[in-house]
C-alpha cells in the first residue's frame, strides 16, 4: 500500500507545474530595453503589441544620489505615477520672466533674467507595474513602468464596441 501510494505521489509530483512569470511580459521588457538602448529616452509613451496597448513610463535616476536601492526604487515608483498622472490628466503650466538691468556708475549694464516655470497637475494612476530596470552606460539605472490601456488598437473596434452597447 505504501509503495503505491508513493508511487501516486511521484507521479503527481513530476506532473505538477510551478508558477512563472509571464512570457509575454519578459519578451516586451526585453523589446523595450533594446529600443531604449538604441536610441535612449524618458518620460511616457503608448506602445501597441498584437493584441495589447500599453502606457510606458521610463525615467532615468542617478545611482549616486540614493543612499540605498529601496529608496530609489520608491523614488522612481512615485515618479513613474506623476509621469503617468500628468499624461492622463493633463497639466497646467505658468511661466513668468523676469528681467532686471543694472547700470554702474562707469556706464556698464549688467543684466539678470529670472525666469519661474510653475507646473500643477491633480490625479492619480495606480497599477502601474515595475516592468525592468537595469543600468546604463554610466551610473544611471533605468526604470521602465508599464500599465495595460483598454484602448482598441484601431478605429474598427470603436465602432463594433458602440454597436454592441447599443444591442445591434
Amino acid at each position: 500500500m505504501r509503495r503505491i501510494l508513493f508511487l501516486v505521489l511521484l507521479l503527481l509530483a513530476t506532473q505538477s507545474f510551478g508558477q512563472s512569470y509571464n512570457a509575454e511580459k519578459v519578451e516586451f521588457a526585453n523589446y523595450l530595453k533594446r529600443m531604449y538602448n538604441t536610441a535612449p529616452f524618458e518620460g511616457v509613451r503608448v506602445v501597441e503589441d498584437y493584441n495589447n496597448c500599453f502606457l510606458i513610463s521610463v525615467l532615468v535616476l542617478d545611482n549616486t544620489h540614493y543612499s540605498s536601492e529601496s529608496i530609489m526604487n520608491r523614488v522612481a515608483s512615485v515618479k513613474a505615477m506623476s509621469q503617468a498622472s500628468r499624461y492622463f490628466n493633463g497639466s497646467e503650466i505658468t511661466s513668468e520672466v523676469i528681467i532686471r538691468t543694472k547700470t554702474d556708475k562707469m556706464g556698464f549694464s549688467d543684466t539678470e533674467i529670472i525666469e519661474n516655470i510653475k507646473e500643477h497637475s491633480a490625479g492619480y494612476v495606480k497599477e502601474l507595474e515595475l516592468l525592468s530596470s537595469f543600468s546604463d552606460q554610466g551610473d544611471n539605472r533605468v526604470f521602465i513602468f508599464c500599465k495595460q490601456l483598454d484602448l482598441p488598437l484601431n478605429g474598427n473596434d470603436k465602432a463594433k464596441s458602440k454597436n454592441k452597447s447599443r444591442g445591434k
